[in-house]
């Protein structure tokens, strides 16, 4: 499942009363890309709205083990990182 930018936004407006300050277009290019490279990586189904939810509300992404009694591990900081990272490289070139 591909994410939108309008899914981003319905999203981020049921999860949060929070105003979005981030292109939820940018946002959205950002986890599909990021999801395709790890499926590719890890050989896993992975979702893009978990990457969602794990850079934005920082929910665990079981079967990658991002989280280690409620704190990151270091594959859930590499992948939060990847992510911040691809976002500013996306922001910069628009």
């Amino acid at each position: 499942m591909k994410l939108t930018s309008n899914k981003v936004k319905n999203y981020m407006t049921w999860r949060t009363d929070e105003e979005l300050r981030h292109c939820p277009e940018i946002i959205a290019n950002v986890c599909n890309d990021v999801a395709s490279e790890f499926n590719n990586e890890f050989h896993e189904n992975l979702n893009p709205k978990d990457l969602l939810r794990l850079l934005f509300f920082n929910d665990p992404i079981p079967k990658l083990h991002t989280h280690s009694y409620g704190f990151n591990t270091a594959t859930g900081r590499n992948i939060i990182l990847t992510l911040k990272a691809k976002y500013y490289e996306y922001e910069s070139t628009n």
